[in-house]
């Protein structure tokens, strides 16, 4: 293996189970979504990475301008866009390139992304941090090649989108989708919205989609890319 090539593994997690992307010596392996019992078989799980990325689906995420954030009012401005139970616990992680803060909760009712960040450990035997999913989206616009940036993840009934022009962030939003018919719905109401045409765009996925998901897709869009 290269010396100046590192291994990476990146593991989206929901309630219904997770699937991973790894990048190694071998190539970029994508995972199709898989079941939670499968965890412990799984053989990409059995090893260490030089990097270990581990996001949850939590559909509750408010990104706030950091002039506006304290730490001592993040519950209020999490409660003001989502449901919170009194034991969730809430979070925070700060972006400096979009000079905001992203206040969230991991408390969605399951316990696989504990289990993950402590069964996947980097090359020195840390354990993975488990930040929300919205938040590798937003990482992974800055490195998006397009002019128009359209970064989705879909999964257990919930459309995670992020949408910007340039450098520009347009959209960074979650939306109820009971099938995917009306998460398609959602992006092409966005793209609406914002005046962007997607018979010259490329949409991204960091979810798995279906080879029927993909064909429905590319009769819309450019390209159809996995992150």
């Amino acid at each position: 293996m290269d010396s100046n090539q590192k291994s990476r593994i990146s593991i989206q997690v929901s309630l219904s189970g997770y699937s991973f992307n790894v990048s190694d010596e071998n190539g970029v392996r994508r995972s199709p979504w898989l079941t939670p019992d499968r965890v412990f078989t799984t053989p990409e799980f059995q090893r260490r990475y030089d990097s270990v990325e581990l996001s949850l689906l939590t559909p509750k995420f408010t990104l706030v301008p950091k002039e506006f954030y304290s730490e001592e009012a993040a519950r209020e401005l999490l409660s003001d866009v989502a449901a919170l139970e009194d034991g969730d616990e809430v979070s925070a992680v700060p972006l400096e390139e979009r000079g905001a803060v992203l206040v969230y909760s991991n408390s969605v009712g399951e316990s696989l992304s504990r289990v993950l960040s402590q069964l996947v450990l980097t090359v020195g035997g840390s354990p993975a941090p488990v930040y929300p999913e919205i938040y590798y989206l937003l990482r992974n616009m800055e490195t998006c090649p397009e002019y128009n940036k359209i970064l989705c993840s879909y999964r257990d009934g919930y459309l995670f989108l992020v949408v910007a022009e340039g450098r520009t962030l347009l959209l960074c939003n979650v939306f109820k989708a009971v099938d995917f018919t009306t998460a398609l719905y959602y992006i092409f109401l966005t793209l609406k919205r914002f005046q962007l045409n997607p018979e010259v765009s490329t949409i991204r996925f960091r979810t798995p989609v279906t080879e029927e998901e993909e064909m429905a897709l590319y009769r819309y869009f450019n390209s159809v890319e996995a992150l």
